[in-house]
């Protein structure tokens, strides 16, 4: 069938809400639909120019923000302290890893959430699953599960406010490289790491005073005082999708206009379903997730699908297997691939293979296991002679506790103290800034 932003309601579809009232989705859809683009085509076509020199293993892709966002917990700090960092761990791959880094938030416009079963029960009482806050409500009634599509209103208005305040922070002085001393969120409490970035920031501050008496300082070179931060999130919700995605005067092509990046889940990723037939139409570049049943020849044929042209930067493999079975699936993917000469950018999403249920009964990752599958994937992609190009984190900048271990030493009984997600758990800012000074050896070496 040829292309269009709707043909994909002609395909079998997988995760999608049952919504009450058809006409008031297409009022809601046709709403969406007036209003401006959240982000434009140009922006995408840099993010792919940017990905493509990770792909050619000039760079390295961080990519990393909050598993669901909320409308509860909206407001200007949250969005602030992911920015901070999202830029320190920026900082301490370009600088400790040596390598220029491509920055992709989790952020304005990551609502939409597959669920492992259509219902929840709890106590006897058994209701539609939660999937997240552009469909239906957190809280456990019938009235809130009830998928509502006014909601995707709600969404847009907060992904707009929350791009502006993105685009305001990273050219509007706080990504100033001299203000990397004052990006420490206040709540670094372990000694040994907030040495090593004191350090590097040390570091960081002499290389920029140098640079200052060779003439290149914030007032004439760009770099120094602006950053760029694009946005990404998983295509689930195609109404949303198909409402937000535009014809660009420029070139005639078709983009989805609600993030710079999109992906597809491991769960939704059949290469005759609805979500990799949207996609396939859509020029932004592209994600896939792949967990540890997916053979070489799943990747060939979705690399075809969606990347026929084998255009650099135009897809990213996100490899999200667990730490103990990478090791037997990741090489045997890595030589079907590399035989065939596909323009591949592979990240690795070390959270959502590792996640356990705790002696309490949370939903937790254990640090160990998460840097154990980054290891892994690091030294899987050096032995196959390719190129470990990303990292894709569930994180944020609040001191949450809801991922176990690291220096900050987060046990299961401290689990209860502040667990704040409404789904997946989130590496902390203590946390992801350990991860970050850990990968950079991994970068550095590769």
């Amino acid at each position: 069938m040829n292309w269009t932003r709707s043909s994909w309601r002609e395909y079998n579809i997988l995760q999608q809400p049952i919504y009450p009232d058809l006409q008031e989705l297409k009022n809601i859809e046709d709403k969406l639909k007036s209003l401006p683009p959240l982000v434009f085509a140009g922006e995408a076509r840099n993010l792919k120019r940017d990905l493509a020199k990770v792909c050619a293993g000039d760079a390295f892709l961080l990519q990393g923000g909050d598993c669901a966002e909320s409308f509860s917990n909206f407001n200007a700090n949250n969005i602030r302290d992911m920015f901070k960092v999202l830029l320190q761990m920026a900082i301490v791959l370009t600088f400790a890893g040596r390598c220029p880094v491509v920055k992709v938030g989790r952020v304005a416009g990551q609502f939409a959430k597959p669920r492992s079963s259509d219902y929840e029960e709890v106590d006897g009482v058994k209701l539609p699953s939660y999937r997240g806050d552009i469909i239906n409500g957190f809280e456990f009634n019938e009235v809130a599960r009830v998928p509502d599509p006014k909601r995707m209103i709600e969404a847009y208005y907060q992904s707009a406010s929350t791009m502006n305040l993105l685009r305001a922070f990273a050219r509007g002085g706080l990504a100033d490289l001299h203000e990397v001393n004052r990006w420490n969120l206040g709540f670094i409490k372990k000694a040994e790491l907030g040495k090593r970035y004191d350090e590097l920031a040390g570091q960081l501050s002499q290389a920029l005073a140098f640079m200052e008496a060779c003439g290149i300082n914030s007032q004439n070179t760009q770099e120094i005082n602006q950053t760029v931060v694009y946005t990404s999130h998983e295509a689930l919700l195609l109404p949303y999708e198909e409402a937000l995605t535009r014809e660009d005067s420029l070139t005639g092509d078709w983009y989805d206009c609600s993030a710079h990046m999109l992906w597809i889940g491991e769960r939704t990723r059949g290469l005759n379903d609805a979500h990799v037939h949207f996609l396939s139409g859509v020029h932004n570049p592209i994600g896939v997730k792949i967990g540890p049943s997916t053979s070489g020849e799943d990747v060939k044929k979705l690399s075809q699908k969606l990347n026929p042209n084998n255009e650099a930067g135009r897809l990213n493999v996100i490899v999200r297997m667990g730490a103990d079975k990478i090791g037997d699936r990741l090489p045997l993917i890595l030589k079907e691939t590399k035989k065939e000469g596909l323009n591949i950018l592979y990240s690795i999403d070390p959270m959502h293979g590792n996640t356990v249920k705790s002696s309490n009964n949370y939903k937790t990752r254990e640090f160990h296991k998460i840097l154990s599958e980054v290891k892994s994937f690091f030294e899987i992609h050096k032995a196959e002679g390719t190129y470990a190009g990303g990292v894709h984190l569930e994180m944020t900048g609040q001191d949450v506790t809801e991922c176990v271990g690291g220096a900050f030493n987060i046990t299961e009984k401290s689990l209860e103290n502040r667990y704040e997600t409404q789904c997946d758990p989130r590496l902390n800012a203590d946390q992801a800034l350990e991860l970050a000074f850990l990968i950079a050896d991994f970068v550095k070496k590769n």
